[in-house]
């Protein structure tokens, strides 16, 4: 009930901006939403978040200063913006909301019900 897009194959360095939508009767305007990435060898990683609302967002460290969330609301649309893309970067990522409205948001995925089925980021020269 989510749909990603914006995946590509990048050069390092490169950018790349993610967008999340609601394909069914999903609420994106009322709920936090997560960006995770599958990524070879390991397991699902909580990129970032932002709260339906607040403004509040989280990034992890290993993207910090390089990934940005953002929100319209208007649109009903949630971005992940990446920057200075790492071969480390490369996986499948994936945004996801709960089922109910939350204060703030976590990296958390079991706090999540809804998920897209993903979009793929490659990054190789």
């Amino acid at each position: 009930q989510l749909v990603e897009s914006g995946g590509a194959q990048v050069q390092p360095g490169g950018s790349l901006r993610l967008s999340c939508a609601a394909s069914g009767d999903v609420p994106l305007d009322q709920r936090a939403v997560g960006w995770f990435r599958q990524t070879p060898g390991k397991g699902r990683e909580g990129v970032s978040c932002i709260a339906a609302r607040s403004g509040y967002t989280e990034v992890a460290a290993s993207v910090q200063g390089r990934f940005t969330v953002s929100r319209d609301n208007t649109k009903g649309l949630v971005y992940l913006q990446m920057n200075d893309l790492r071969s480390e970067d490369t996986g499948v990522y994936f945004c996801a909301a709960p089922n109910i409205r939350i204060a703030g948001c976590r990296r958390d995925e079991g706090l999540y019900d809804y998920w897209g089925q993903g979009t793929r980021v490659t990054v190789s020269s």
